[in-house]
């Protein structure tokens, strides 16, 4: 049956909350009802107004449901490096990641890490991912086919690197060029698939290649381009030293026109006033990494100094400098990062930033990121009590604050009952 409703407790973001009292920032349901034709959203409504006629009812209460969380950086070759000891970013890419992307020249390989990829994902919640793939063009390519297989909204993009790694892990300007093309026309804008034109970072690519993504940049304005900006200062240090013509790290960029609104900026810690306003000036979207910024000592985020600016942050795993795929593991560490500099990051701004605050920093909040008529039926079931001291602190809720904070704190897959992707549940096991 294609037509289903989904009955549960209901949490959709009407717009960012000004602060924590700010509940007309949401549209919160006690016994909601989610009509789903099509892998779309029909209405969101009381359970009781509904017309149920010839649907299927899936009962999800007293559990929460919510839009799908959406992770707007991550590398799909890196899950088998997480949790590699190193002193900092250039040691962990050089000892770990690299020696690991190498692999990734393999089809077969590509094809199963891509499905395994894809999994951890929707366990954790995750129903739209933006992921870096290798420098190979089969890894995009297995990625992109697994997602399509699923229906699944995914960004990705083959990296662009051909300096600074070892063998087998460079391309060239021309070949960066060539296989990225070939992606693009296969599979950009096919199903829910979107590329990502992807210099890994200025360290790794010549002049010639950032050339090469400028021209792919013009060529194809409705891609997503994403790449690195200062994590680190030993990267800075060297991205300046290669691109000395360049005012700072983020004039590398903008001197090869990569600055602009789709224009997805990992990390974006250590940046100047000058720096800043670029980035403002572009419409371009640092995002907030904090489970790798603390696991490889990079650097606290500064959320505020950026948003005064104008700049709307999105948040991500970072997969696998990230040390979690859980959305809400992200949130806890990213609410101790900016408690650090005494900004605070309560409940309903969370919920909103890993939902419809990365939907708006993609663009795409018409289509993901909200419960609202229309949209993608990408949903979470989140649980409150699924572990014995979540549920001991749930005990003394006090309301929706609380059970969301718990979530936020405490949570991981555990607390994913069910994740739906276009409709379809997705997650298997006991629950």
């Amino acid at each position: 049956m294609d037509r289903k409703i989904i009955r549960a407790r209901l949490l959709s973001f009407l717009r960012e909350p000004d602060s924590p009292e700010d509940t007309g920032s949401f549209r919160y349901l006690e016994d909601g009802g989610l009509l789903i034709e099509a892998g779309r959203i029909v209405a969101m409504d009381d359970f009781a107004r509904l017309d149920a006629d010839q649907a299927q009812v899936i009962d999800h209460r007293p559990h929460l449901v919510m839009p799908g969380f959406i992770d707007t950086h991550l590398h799909f070759p890196q899950t088998q490096v997480i949790a590699s000891w190193a002193a900092e970013l250039l040691d962990w890419l050089n000892d770990y990641t690299f020696p690991e992307e190498t692999r990734y020249s393999d089809p077969a390989l590509c094809a199963t890490m891509a499905a395994r990829f894809l999994d951890r994902l929707t366990d954790h919640g995750t129903t739209t991912a933006v992921a870096y793939a290798s420098v190979h063009a089969a890894s995009a390519e297995a990625l992109f086919a697994e997602g399509f297989r699923r229906d699944m909204r995914l960004i990705t993009g083959k990296v662009l690197m051909d300096r600074n790694a070892p063998d087998g892990l460079r391309d060239t300007a021309q070949s960066g060029y060539d296989d990225s093309k070939a992606l693009i026309a296969r599979w950009h804008g096919r199903g829910r698939l979107g590329y990502a034109i992807t210099p890994r970072f200025a360290i790794t690519s010549t002049p010639a290649q950032m050339e090469a993504a400028q021209a792919l940049a013009a060529e194809h304005p409705d891609c997503h381009i994403q790449t690195h900006l200062s994590e680190n200062h030993a990267e800075i240090a060297l991205s300046c030293q290669l691109y000395p013509e360049a005012a700072d790290y983020t004039d590398i960029y903008a001197r090869y026109g990569l600055l602009r609104a789709g224009s997805l900026l990992g990390h974006a810690i250590h940046l100047s006033d000058r720096e800043i306003g670029a980035l403002a000036e572009a419409g371009a979207t640092p995002v907030f990494c904090p489970t790798s910024n603390l696991f490889l000592g990079s650097g606290l985020f500064d959320d505020a100094r950026l948003r005064a600016a104008g700049l709307r942050n999105a948040i991500a795993t970072d997969i696998g400098g990230g040390t979690s795929y859980s959305l809400l593991a992200t949130l806890a560490e990213g609410y101790k990062v900016l408690q650090l500099q005494r900004q605070r990051l309560h409940p309903y701004r969370a919920f909103h930033w890993i939902t419809r605050g990365n939907a708006c920093a993609l663009g795409l909040e018409g289509q993901i990121g909200t419960l609202d008529a229309g949209t993608e039926a990408d949903l979470v079931v989140l649980d409150a009590r699924a572990t014995p001291a979540m549920a001991q602190r749930m005990e003394r809720a006090r309301g929706l604050m609380d059970e969301l904070f718990t979530l936020q704190v405490m949570g991981d897959d555990r607390a994913v009952v069910q994740t739906y992707v276009a409709g379809r549940g997705v997650k298997a096991g006991p629950k």
